[in-house]
């Protein structure tokens, strides 16, 4: 097991110790979890109150003045520095030796780059090339004319199909298909009829798709995704999509056909956006939102049809009235009722 001082630690982090530097770090932990000999972090102001109560030795926070009872590891990305200290002293359980397993089927017209490693029964077919340093865990596929460049990871059950792209440092969770059939059919003489999806999917350099997620072919052309953009877990993207850089897209999102995202979109969980509209620059699509229109660059929408979230936020505190307005509409209809009647009686 991995020990270290905290001030060993800081020093790896870049981060400045407020208190004892001489303690010893054997592990990592959140925040409620945390034992002696673990450090924790604090990165949500929602937690601050447990830096009375965490058993941790240190907890890794941001460089904002603080009186804490605790030991204190300041950096300037609380989050980010936790992450480094969980491989510090959690390091991959797995590392893959470089060449091709004996089960895995390699085509002699594949190119397997320098120091890849192709697991168990993987399959690479003709013309896929394989970049230096990248992992294709067991039971991958890799089609004809595939490119998986360098550095990659790809998790078992991963399947790239002919001439889609990965650029270098991607990593797919299990399960996840790139260039699966576009959803495309014409209907004539009463059944629907399959429209051939010729062309491809390209991914940008440093890529993350989760576990189950497809990304489907475009009809023609390609179905992009940007340098960066991190994708959650079942998430369904249509074909020709196109997904700019730094993106996030929470697990659930389905995505349909010729839809556009700009740069930095962040797309929240078990949300839908329709066919061909563009998200823009930055814009913020909340969880369980259905998107039927664009979205303006810097915008937060809600709610389906998902809207501006200032007026979502109105229209629900009007919605948490409904019952009383309710009473008092029956109020008034029964005032309005005896009123009626005594003017009825004043006629006769």
């Amino acid at each position: 097991m991995s020990t270290r001082t905290l001030a060993e630690l800081a020093a790896e982090l870049g981060g400045t110790v407020v208190g004892d530097d001489s303690i010893l770090i054997r592990g990592v932990a959140g925040i409620r979890e945390a034992q002696p000999g673990d450090v924790t972090f604090l990165a949500n102001s929602r937690y601050e109150g447990y830096l009375t109560e965490t058993r941790a030795s240190a907890v890794i926070c941001d460089r904002q003045p603080r009186v804490a009872p605790v030991t204190l590891l300041q950096v300037d990305h609380p989050y980010l520095a936790f992450q480094k200290a969980v491989r510090l002293f959690r390091p991959e359980l797995y590392q893959p030796l470089p060449g091709v397993h004996p089960t895995a089927v390699v085509s002699p017209a594949a190119h397997i780059g320098e120091n890849a490693s192709v697991g168990p029964h993987c399959t690479v077919e003709p013309g896929a090339r394989i970049g230096a340093n990248t992992v294709l865990m067991a039971g991958c596929y890799v089609g004809v004319q595939a490119t998986v460049g360098e550095g990659c990871l790809l998790y078992p059950r991963v399947v790239v199909r002919e001439e889609c792209v990965l650029g270098d440092r991607c990593i797919l969770h299990s399960g996840a298909v790139i260039g699966a059939d576009g959803f495309g059919f014409a209907f004539d003489a009463g059944k629907y009829h399959k429209v051939a999806q010729v062309g491809n999917v390209v991914v940008g350099d440093d890529v993350e798709i989760g576990a189950n997620t497809t990304v489907d072919r475009a009809t023609t052309d390609s179905t992009r995704i940007g340098d960066g953009t991190k994708i959650d877990n079942l998430v369904q993207i249509g074909h020709n999509v196109i997904i700019g850089r730094h993106c996030i897209i929470v697990a659930q999102v389905g995505i349909s056909g010729s839809t556009e995202l700009e740069d930095y979109v962040t797309i929240g969980g078990q949300a839908g956006v329709i066919g061909h509209v563009k998200l823009g620059r930055g814009a913020q699509i909340g969880a369980q939102s259905g998107v039927t229109k664009s979205v303006p660059a810097d915008t937060t929408v809600f709610g389906t049809p998902a809207s501006p979230l200032a007026l979502v936020k109105r229209i629900n505190a009007y919605l948490q009235r409904l019952p009383l307005l309710f009473d008092r509409t029956k109020t008034l209809e029964s005032r309005i009722a005896k009123l009626e009647e005594q003017n009825k009686e004043s006629m006769r």
